[in-house]
């Protein structure tokens, strides 16, 4: 039985076509030599920039500080700053300094020929976060050791910044009576509640407390200032006026007394 016998590989037709397109094969040619030639100015320019031809030379920290210390600055450099002007891990080196408790925010650039430019900014405090953290004027919490005084801020987890805007609001109005807020209270219910310098705590409620703190302030010096009095703790959440308690009263039977109205109704 005759048996039939493919032709050589040679011998087919697409193969032979393809060996007899040179346009085909000058592209194939062209692109290998083209990749050959990127590899090649790759590994060259991957072993040029590693050269000790470009050390770096000057970190410069673009920043007045008063809580990032020069000794943490050179810990960082010396630590973490591996490679030279190109090989530098930018990102790295941004990390490294964020991790410092001051820092809120870093910028890390190259400025050729051997210099690194690093802009740091730090926290700026404007109070204390339940006795264990800070709070940023930002409203952001944030956890660094200091030994100034500070308000204190008590809430909710999240409310830092919410607090810290009102805080600004309270400090403002109050100053026109001479009296500065040293604690503000958030309760889980969004209840307000400030001390003063003095001692007194303001009870604010949860509604309108910018209104009952201006017009507490509004008839402080005729009301309260006028008592002669150490006073507390003064209630604001009443629809018109509000109560105060004097310490040495307490011992009399007494509610506590009621200045700015006849309604008693609270809110």
């Amino acid at each position: 039985m005759p048996v039939e016998r493919s032709a050589p590989a040679s011998a087919q037709p697409g193969a032979a076509s393809l060996w007899h397109r040179p346009d085909i094969l000058n592209a194939i040619a062209s692109t290998l030599f083209t990749a050959a030639f990127l590899l090649a100015a790759y590994g060259a320019v991957h072993y040029v920039v590693r050269l000790p031809a470009f050390p770096l030379r000057e970190v410069r920290v673009n920043a007045r500080l008063e809580h990032v210390t020069r000794e943490q600055i050179e810990t960082i450099v010396r630590r973490e700053f591996a490679g030279n002007f190109f090989t530098l891990d930018l990102a790295a080196a941004r990390a490294a300094f964020e991790k410092l408790p001051w820092v809120r925010s870093v910028a890390v650039r190259r400025h050729w020929p051997d210099r690194l430019e690093v802009a740091l900014e730090e926290h700026v405090p404007l109070a204390r976060w339940g006795g264990t953290a800070l709070v940023s004027a930002h409203g952001e919490v944030f956890v660094a050791a200091y030994d100034g005084n500070l308000p204190m801020f008590m809430g909710p987890e999240g409310s830092a910044r919410e607090i810290a805007q009102q805080y600004v609001n309270f400090r403002r109005t109050l100053g026109v009576i001479g009296r500065t807020p040293v604690q503000v209270h958030v309760s889980l219910r969004r209840a307000w509640r400030i001390r003063l310098d003095n001692g007194l705590v303001i009870e604010l409620g949860r509604e309108r407390i910018e209104s009952r703190l201006d017009r507490f302030v509004a008839v402080y010096d005729r009301t309260v200032g006028a008592l002669q009095r150490k006073l507390d703790y003064a209630d604001l959440r009443y629809s018109h006026g509000f109560a105060v308690r004097i310490p040495e009263l307490k011992s009399e039977p007494q509610e506590p007394r009621r200045r700015g109205g006849a309604n008693t109704k609270r809110g």
